[in-house]
């Protein structure tokens, strides 16, 4: 099946907007809004300078318009900057589907060949580091990767220049792709024959619905294979020492998201079973939804006293550390401004960290980390 029949737009010509302003608009791929400074992001942001050096390739058909400029305030109608990006980029995705499918055919004459395959990849937490030999030498036989948001720039700095990139990354309030649109571009490049790389930060099936992706390429007949990373709880515990499981400490650890899908439960009713004094508890995405978790795991039992730790960017230069009593946890992160990804681990395990202040004080401490 061809790419252009998955995609609602096959033109690159922009997308009417519910509030357009043509006259102001700039094409999407001008737009730059991070600078290089020390506190930049070491993940891919949304409209990041790096993002749109990286995925160049896609607008080679618009050479005609601007070239990328260091700085542009984004237009108010983000679903307008989503549309009319993604109607930049059909043409070289179609040139690339083709020049697969051409490359294919050259190589192995008549013989009839099944469908490419996909690996989802699995990058770790931010180090590039802790990646694996066997996701490297994946990643270096690629024909298409399709990139999140954390997966980190010094990772993608470690991809062949033969390489191509696409972010298909997802903040709060901004999907770059739908999560149906990464199926559809998996299937289509995979159909063509190509080796396709699903880059997903930490590891693919731990909160990276990875497990979707899979069950819909195995419905269609594609094989995929998996290799796993370091998922940000044991990469960023073992940064801080912090062991997860710690005999007569810690007897178990759970793992907890602190989003729930549209039109989901609460992801906080599992917090009358998680309020396990002996256990250790992980939040992923947690940030928005801590105070209500942390109140609800008081109500349910667990000491107000409970040592945690809210890592923000762990493992990376950028990486940030508050520690704090359960009680103040919240109220730290606010006035810290921790900002996503952060990582929150709550347990009696946290104080076993070399960098957990001794004796305890009444002020949590934040911790710069490199």
């Amino acid at each position: 099946m061809a790419l252009v029949s998955r995609i609602p737009s096959s033109s690159p010509t922009p997308i009417q907007s519910r509030n357009p302003k043509p006259s102001n608009l700039k094409p999407v791929f001008t737009v730059h809004c991070v600078s290089n400074s020390q506190k930049a992001s070491p993940f891919t942001e949304k409209h990041s300078i790096e993002r749109y050096n990286r995925d160049s390739w896609l607008y080679n058909s618009n050479q005609h318009q601007q070239q990328p400029t260091p700085s542009c305030p984004l237009p108010p109608d983000q679903e307008f900057v989503r549309d009319y990006d993604i109607g930049m980029q059909i043409p070289e995705l179609r040139k690339l589907l083709d020049v697969l499918k051409e490359k294919r055919e050259s190589e192995n004459g008549a013989r009839k060949l099944g469908p490419g395959n996909v690996f989802l990849v699995g990058t770790g937490p931010g180090d590039p580091e802790l990646l694996t030999i066997k996701a490297m030498r994946v990643i270096e036989n690629a024909d298409l990767l399709l990139y999140d948001r954390l997966v980190s720039n010094d990772v993608l700095d470690l991809v062949g220049p033969g390489a191509r990139l696409l972010y298909v990354g997802k903040t709060a309030g901004y999907h770059s792709r739908t999560q149906e649109e990464i199926h559809k571009l998996l299937l289509s490049f995979a159909e063509a024959g190509a080796n396709v790389v699903r880059l997903k930060g930490g590891d693919p099936l731990v909160f990276g619905r990875g497990g979707e992706e899979m069950d819909f390429l195995q419905q269609q007949g594609i094989e995929v294979k998996v290799i796993p990373g370091i998922t940000a709880a044991s990469g960023i515990a073992a940064e801080l020492g912090i062991p997860l499981t710690h005999r007569g400490v810690a007897n178990s650890v759970k793992f907890l998201t602190g989003h729930s899908r549209k039109g989901g439960k609460d992801p906080l009713f599992v917090a009358e079973n998680a309020a396990d004094p002996d256990s250790t508890l992980v939040v992923y995405m947690g940030l928005s939804t801590l105070p209500s978790l942390a109140s609800k795991l008081m109500f349910h039992g667990l000491p107000e006293d409970t040592p945690t730790a809210a890592i923000e960017r762990g493992t990376t230069p950028q990486q940030r550390i508050v520690f704090a009593e359960l009680k103040d946890l919240a109220d730290e992160i606010a006035s810290q401004e921790l900002v996503s990804p952060t990582l929150i681990v709550i347990g009696k395990v946290v104080a076993l960290s070399p960098l957990w202040p001794h004796p305890v004080r009444e002020t949590p401490t934040l911790v710069e980390s490199r």
